[in-house]
């Protein structure tokens, strides 16, 4: 099967090296290594400060790092070795501590590669620790959401799953499967011997159970997501109405510049917020109205661009003043989306009833403030977590909350199989057919955790990753 990467599964024999740390200055950078070579390398490139020596696994050696052709110092550096199989790959590994400028790790780094490894691909650590039997998928999936979390919530939920939780709750449904399907397979194969009966009425509340588990466990996916990945969210309004204000008030500085001119605002501003645990991608769009010139008129483009493709709208309505007509062309054209109506500004003498929005936009919170004056600002943040997340999820190590579109993907068709197979003991279908779908099942559990999924999902998830995890 086709890869994007050149490499599919890596060969056991070769030596992989790649920096680890992220590119600039920095008081320490990493470039690590995995495999047989690892030890051999590290021997050739390290001076240390005190002999005689050797290296000692899972200790930190000082001493410098040269250049093994000139013998010229390179770094001051301390450098781990840890032997195979007690490493993140199970295979032997060096990591390299330099002082953490660019040129100093790429120097590192070409001298493993001139004695014999060769550049990691994306992800490749991760993925050996995954072939070599150390972590399943999921939790391989866990590492690349570690890294990218961006709240609490999100870093517990990748947490939750790193640690283990998905995998052992899927182990526990296959158990019971796997004994149902064998005595099925044992009537099916050899149907004159004495063979203990199926126990119908228990295997249908087994099935039964499972089933609901699987519901359960597919109903956070839509409130896991938004904790995982954030949402888009965008300030719409006509000119005027606060936007910007609204915008500097929740980040807490002047990032968009607020004027009594309308228009100030041209192109859209984005900003992430952390909103009770939830990535908010901020979005302050131009004021919607009948642009008076040209860059005003790609502003309004590509506000309107950008509210269409929102998950979520802030509609902000100016309370001192009456409604007119650009109010409600902006009402119809976010009529089907998902929206928080901020009533702004107050603290002035209100022109608008706030029972007069209310049956308006009767199915919608609506949050009156004063941006100016930074009133409301918790009850908004409330809202917009109202707004996305409708129940208590309890992120919570015992908690299993999925988040990840492959996982709901095929506990939805896990669930599907029980549930046909259930309906086909309910009424009388062959045992054949009920084995059929326990056994998708199991094919479905076993693809989530890696164990029976194929070489082009593998290198997809792990073609995610930065290179050096």
């Amino acid at each position: 099967m086709k890869a994007s990467s050149e490499i599919i599964i890596p060969r056991a024999e070769e030596t992989i090296a790649a920096i680890s740390t992220p590119f600039g200055e920095s008081g320490i950078g990493i470039v690590r290594m995995s495999g047989p070579l690892s030890e051999s390398i590290a021997q050739k490139l390290f001076k240390p400060k005190k002999a005689p020596f050797s290296f000692i696994s899972h200790h930190f050696h000082h001493g410098d790092l040269i250049d093994p052709q000139s013998g010229n110092p390179v770094d001051e550096v301390l450098i781990v070795l840890m032997n195979a199989p007690k490493t993140y790959t199970r295979e032997d590994m060096v990591e390299i501590h330099c002082h953490g400028g660019y040129f100093v790790l790429q120097r590192a780094l070409e001298l493993t590669l001139a004695l014999g490894a060769r550049m990691a691909q994306p992800g490749e650590f991760t993925k050996r620790a995954f072939l070599n039997g150390r972590i399943d998928l999921t939790q391989a999936e866990a590492v690349i959401d570690l890294i990218k979390a961006k709240t609490r919530e999100s870093l517990e939920i990748a947490g939750q799953q790193l640690r283990g939780l998905l995998y052992k709750e899927m182990a526990s449904v296959r158990e019971k499967l796997v004994e149902h399907l064998a005595l099925i397979e044992a009537h099916i194969d050899f149907p004159e011997e004495e063979i203990e009966a199926i126990p119908q009425a228990e295997m249908k509340q087994d099935l039964l159970n499972k089933v609901q588990k699987l519901e359960e466990w597919i109903s956070t996916y839509e409130e896991g997501r938004v904790f995982r990945e954030g949402v888009s969210c965008a300030i719409t309004g006509k000119t005027n109405v606060g936007k910007s204000s609204l915008l500097n008030v929740l980040l807490k500085q002047e990032r968009a510049i607020v004027t009594p001119i309308p228009g100030t605002t041209r192109d859209v501003i984005e900003e992430v917020l952390n909103i009770h645990g939830i990535p908010v991608r901020l979005m302050d769009t131009a004021g919607l109205r009948k642009a008076k010139d040209s860059i005003e008129q790609e502003g309004v483009r590509r506000a309107k661009e950008r509210v269409a493709d929102a998950d979520l709208v802030l509609l902000m309505i100016d309370g001192s003043r009456e409604l007119d007509e650009d109010d409600e062309e902006i009402f119809r054209e976010i009529d089907a989306k998902k929206k928080v109506v901020v009533f702004n500004k107050k603290d002035l003498s209100q022109k608008i009833s706030s029972e007069a929005m209310k049956k308006k936009f009767p199915d919608h919170s609506i949050v009156p403030i004063s941006a100016l004056k930074s009133e409301g600002i918790e009850e908004l943040k409330q809202a917009i977590y109202s707004s996305l997340v409708h129940r208590d999820l309890r992120v919570s190590p015992e908690h299993l909350i999925v988040a990840n579109i492959r996982h709901k993907t095929v506990l939805s068709q896990t669930r599907k199989n029980l549930s046909d197979a259930l309906m086909g003991l309910e009424e009388g279908a062959s045992l054949e057919f009920i084995a059929f779908e326990i056994r998708s099942a199991l094919d479905g559990l076993g693809e989530m955790v890696g164990e029976t999924t194929t070489e082009e999902v593998i290198n997809r998830i792990f073609d995610q990753f930065c290179i050096g995890k």
